[in-house]
């Protein structure tokens, strides 16, 4: 089994996963993913034989639409993926990647560029290891890997400086590692 194989055979264990990714299709959008700790955490859970939603706060649901950004459009899409997913006993966080520039500074101290995309998006989290995401096309799951696989497999954290502050990835950090015991995590350079 190659590592992409591997990896969405582990995402999978996650029934929530595979509920929020048959269902987000219904949302009609044009680009989305599900990624963050929805995806890395169960992977991890996964490999330490943990429940898979074990320590996953809530579930990302990135999407990309610059045609509007206004706090109501993304409020739209946010309010129908409530009731599509209001059966499940999770937290879905849906976010327009195109808003993020308007907040981001406000929120973390740092100010952002515009993302040009969702994958844009995924590749500017605190830690490569986190930056994947999975969707459906024509009823395929998509894998965006852009850093790989290896470090998710073998459960080391690094940081990725591409934007959040070092506080960010360090209090993620020891979050996760006292969650997942078995996490080595790499300083911030």
């Amino acid at each position: 089994m190659d590592d992409q194989a591997r990896f969405l055979d582990l995402v999978l264990t996650n029934p929530v996963n595979r509920i929020l990714l048959q269902r987000a299709p219904q949302l009609g959008l044009d680009e989305w993913w599900l990624t963050a700790g929805a995806v890395f955490q169960t992977v991890w859970n996964a490999l330490e034989e943990r429940d898979p939603g074990a320590g996953i706060n809530d579930y990302d649901l990135f999407y990309f639409d610059p045609a509007d950004l206004s706090y109501e459009a993304e409020d739209a899409v946010i309010q129908r993926a409530s009731h599509l997913f209001a059966d499940l006993d999770v937290t879905v966080e849906v976010r327009n990647e195109a808003r993020v520039h308007l907040w981001y500074e406000e929120h973390f101290g740092v100010p952002a560029a515009p993302f040009t995309s969702a994958t844009d998006a995924i590749d500017h989290f605190a830690s490569t290891t986190c930056c994947f995401g999975v969707t459906t096309a024509e009823d395929q799951l998509l894998v965006y890997a852009p850093h790989g696989y290896s470090d998710l497999f073998s459960m080391r954290l690094r940081p990725n400086p591409v934007l959040a502050p070092r506080e960010v990835y360090e209090t993620k950090a020891q979050r996760w590692a006292q969650q997942w015991p078995h996490l080595v995590v790499e300083p911030w350079p």
